[in-house]
């Protein structure tokens, strides 16, 4: 007889138990709501009053929240800019606005980015006007101080001049060529100033990166007229119009059909590299701000190839440019003139140069180390 009413009083307090768990739950969810409407209070009024100041038309706070997500959250989404240039604007007389330049093509936007020296302003002159004719813009990074020297060019004052004395163009592209700063141009080209552009037209050069779907790319090196080559792949093939990789049976390269990366396939060299601003975008987080004379960068830049570097980075053939070989920046462009002092500046170029290598790639297997959430795309 008691054996019922004691399982009775057992199943009362099971009902009893949950009743209790659910009172805590729902209050611990009533608990979360509040916090988060209290930290959330300022966003609110703000969006609040913003939605009261437009009479209640359209998703306010959508706006504040895109807002937020370009740092602008204390501005009205309509004044909102997210990208500049590169055109100069008049001090005075806004109907010179008219003198920006537009494309002949009107397709695509193009910035040519060179560190120059007054002895080579010669052959910037031939390069910067290839690319001026074609309305592209062009910014010098003085790396010798001299800016009144290039104002007997016609185009000098179209072009941008930024002065540092003896920095690479890998220094002044990490400081001037933000990605949010060049949004606007579908290419940048940063490259040497001693490159012979005779046989080279860059509105057909884009136009071939474009139809061949290639992010990372650079003109090839005549072999006849180029008097420094460091690596096979980037002399011309007469055959193609542009090649992916090379090939190369001796034991040092081994490069085959089978080859995954550089320097057979999927590189090229810092003298004249061309990006997207896909790429851009990219390459510019792996560039060193300490470190600027960018040597080993070129084995990496196929980790910003936006996909398979063996097909999304490549040498144009038919627009190919002369390599020649000037050490300007530390030194006399008249290599058979070289003083001791020169030389000596030169050697301790090489050795920076060198040395800045070997901390590149120990902060890359640092780097690979420590993110446990980083994959490598291309190991095998």
């Amino acid at each position: 007889p008691p054996i019922p009413p004691r399982r009775a009083a057992s199943c009362g307090c099971g009902y009893l138990a949950a009743f209790v768990a659910l009172i805590v739950i729902t209050s611990l969810q009533i608990q979360h709501h509040h916090l988060k409407v209290d930290l959330g209070r300022s966003d609110y009024a703000a969006a609040t009053a913003t939605q009261q100041r437009s009479g209640g038309k359209g998703a306010a706070a959508a706006r504040w929240n895109w807002n937020r997500r370009t740092g602008a959250e204390g501005l009205p989404r309509g004044i909102v800019q997210t990208s500049s240039d590169m055109f100069l604007r008049p001090l005075w007389d806004p109907a010179a606005n008219r003198a920006i330049p537009k494309n002949k093509n009107d397709r695509h936007k193009a910035l040519l980015a060179m560190a120059v020296g007054i002895s080579q302003m010669q052959n910037v002159d031939v390069m910067a006007r290839k690319f001026l004719n074609e309305s592209y813009t062009v910014m010098l990074f003085h790396y010798d101080g001299n800016v009144d020297g290039w104002r007997s060019l016609e185009w000098s004052d179209k072009a941008i001049h930024i002065v540092a004395p003896n920095q690479t163009k890998w220094w002044f592209a990490k400081r001037f060529l933000h990605p949010s700063v060049v949004a606007i141009y579908d290419f940048i080209f940063l490259w040497d100033e001693d490159l012979g552009v005779e046989n080279f037209d860059p509105r057909r050069y884009i136009d071939i990166m474009v139809s061949e779907g290639l992010e990372i790319t650079q003109p090839a090196l005549d072999p006849d007229l180029s008097t420094d080559i460091h690596h096979r792949i980037t002399i011309r093939n007469k055959m193609t119009k542009v090649h992916r990789r090379v090939y190369d049976n001796r034991s040092s390269m081994n490069c085959s059909d089978d080859s995954k990366g550089p320097p057979c396939t999927g590189w090229v060299e810092g003298m004249a590299p061309v990006f997207s601003r896909a790429a851009w975008k990219c390459v510019w987080h792996l560039i060193q701000n300490d470190l600027i004379h960018g040597w080993g960068l070129d084995m990496k830049l196929g980790y910003c190839a936006q996909g398979d570097r063996a097909e999304k980075v490549g040498v144009i053939d038919s627009e190919y440019v002369v390599h020649q070989g000037i050490p300007s920046l530390g030194g006399p462009s008249d290599t058979s003139k070289l003083p001791r002092r020169s030389l000596d500046l030169r050697t301790h170029i090489r050795r920076q140069s060198s040395a800045e290598l070997e901390k590149f790639k120990e902060r890359w297997e640092k780097a690979v180390r420590e993110d446990d959430e980083w994959m490598d795309p291309f190991d095998a």
